[in-house]
């Protein structure tokens, strides 16, 4: 394996840091013996979190690069570090000795193969017994590396493995915003979406040097993936489904509405009806989340701006959905003002259930969505108006 002459420095390994004086020395060892028997020409960056065992002084003794990151957080040290970093390449990986930094050759070999990010996969490489905490290895990391694989299509089989090397120019194109261990996640579906090419080779996961308790917090760092999983869906992944919902419940609640409707011998009434107005209610949430969200998320650049809604969409203003709304609103009161004037001409007692059910279902449901419709416009308009004085326009 020979070094790129193209490139003065072909290899930048970051390592964030936070307290790991007895595992940092061991990491930088192994990497400069990876540099010495490949002929690499690398650096180190020690991107140091705050720490106070004397991590940075070891590290600058062992000829690293340390970078000062004041704000907190595993996504918030790399990114500091990537931003530091001047090989063409880098290379992230934990300072706690679970990685092997001297066979990183497969990682290199790829990324000279032109691949934009190469991720290791330590459940083909092997997993030392304890290195992985039960719950992490027989659910936790299958499931989420599922998930991205059935709703990303993201080719890997393992996402959160934290030893990965990529193209230093994919830093930019990625945008990365996570700060803390939700930021691997992040860099996996940003990759796919953006049409990174991208592989993984095997590697091996070994037990934690440190003899102390992990960064990672299993339930919190959990919650924060899954959670950016959810937002980050294929807007369709609920707009479309709104949208069906909408329509069904439009087209056979207005059939109800004029009568009761009889298919393959079931009979269809206004019991119904109450489903139908359901639909629609929830349809339209749905549509609301899946739009609100995905704004959200690309102005908080946690997703490609290209993945944003047409401009109709994001050109709309609160007027127009509040007019909307009012529209709605008007409509289902009339149709209260009509059964309020039939209760009167029978001096307000009992009316037929089936014949009223026909005109209070729908009003009660125009009242209810033009209620929805007037403040997801709002919320929309609110979630703009904080984007555009975030950027300064």
């Amino acid at each position: 394996m020979h070094a790129d002459p193209s490139a003065a420095l072909e290899l930048t390994i970051v390592m964030p840091c936070l307290n790991e004086v007895k595992t940092l020395g061991a990491c930088i060892s192994k990497a400069r013996e990876f540099f010495e028997r490949e002929q690499v020409s690398a650096e180190i960056i020690v991107a140091d979190n705050g720490s106070t065992d004397g991590s940075q002084a070891l590290a600058t003794s062992l000829g690293a690069r340390v970078i000062a990151v004041p704000q907190r957080g595993y996504g918030a040290a790399l990114r500091a570090g990537f931003e530091a970093a001047q090989g063409r390449y880098v290379v992230m990986g934990d300072s706690d000795d679970s990685y092997d930094f001297s066979a990183l050759a497969p990682f290199l070999e790829r990324l000279r193969r032109g691949d934009e990010l190469v991720v290791g996969n330590r459940f083909r490489g092997g997993i030392a017994q304890g290195a992985m905490p039960p719950l992490h290895r027989y659910f936790g990391n299958p499931l989420l590396s599922l998930f991205a694989r059935v709703f990303f299509r993201v080719p890997l089989g393992d996402v959160y493995c934290g030893l990965r090397g990529f193209q230093r120019t994919l830093v930019s194109r990625l945008d990365l915003q996570s700060s803390g261990m939700e930021f691997a996640l992040e860099m996996i579906v940003k990759s796919q979406l953006l049409g990174v090419r991208m592989s993984e080779v095997p590697t091996t996961l070994s037990r934690d040097g440190r003899g102390r308790p992990p960064h990672l917090n299993t339930w919190r760092d959990g919650r924060r993936s899954l959670l950016l999983y959810i937002a980050s869906l294929p807007a369709g992944f609920l707009l479309y489904p709104g949208v069906l919902l909408m329509v069904t419940g439009l087209v056979f609640g207005g059939l109800l509405v004029a009568g009761p409707v009889t298919l393959g011998g079931v009979h269809f009434d206004v019991h119904t009806l109450l489903f139908c107005s359901a639909a629609v209610l929830l349809g339209f949430q749905l549509i609301a989340y899946s739009v609100a969200v995905r704004f959200l998320m690309v102005t908080a650049r946690l997703l490609p701006p290209h993945l944003g809604f047409p401009e109709w969409v994001v050109n709309m203003r609160f007027e127009q959905g509040l007019g909307a709304g009012l529209v709605l609103i008007m409509t289902g009161l009339l149709g209260v003002f009509r059964l309020l004037r039939t209760w009167e001409s029978v001096s307000f007692a009992d009316l037929d259930p089936f014949m009223t059910m026909r005109i209070a279902i729908p009003s009660a449901t125009a009242i209810t969505l033009g209620l929805e419709v007037a403040f997801a416009a709002l919320f929309l308009s609110l979630a703009k108006w904080q984007a555009r004085t975030r950027s300064g326009g």
